[in-house]
């Protein structure tokens, strides 16, 4: 039963991430139109303050950080989903 504790969080925010359509440009494992989210988790390695910042990165969206391709801002994104997804990202998306 205890993996089922842990399972569903990760369901809830995998589900978060599809909702919100953030799979059609970034993948777990390996760079699509965005960069992969192991890449990001190991960008934001260390950082005191690493799900803030990427929550906020997230919500304003940006560009030159991964490449040419910007990515959109999520103005439309609650505060708290954009930390939980921070959070997800930066703990492996798994």
């Amino acid at each position: 039963m205890g993996g089922l504790i842990f399972a569903a969080p990760s369901f809830a925010n995998l589900a978060l991430a599809q909702k919100n359509a953030c799979m059609a440009c970034h993948s777990v494992d390996k760079k699509l139109v965005g960069p992969a989210y192991l890449e990001v988790a190991k960008k934001y390695e260390g950082q005191a303050d690493a799900q803030a910042a990427l929550a906020k990165s997230i919500k304003a969206g940006g560009s030159g950080k991964w490449g040419p391709v910007p990515m959109p801002a999520q103005a439309a994104l609650s505060d708290a989903d954009a930390s939980t997804l921070a959070g997800w990202i930066l703990g492996g998306a798994k």
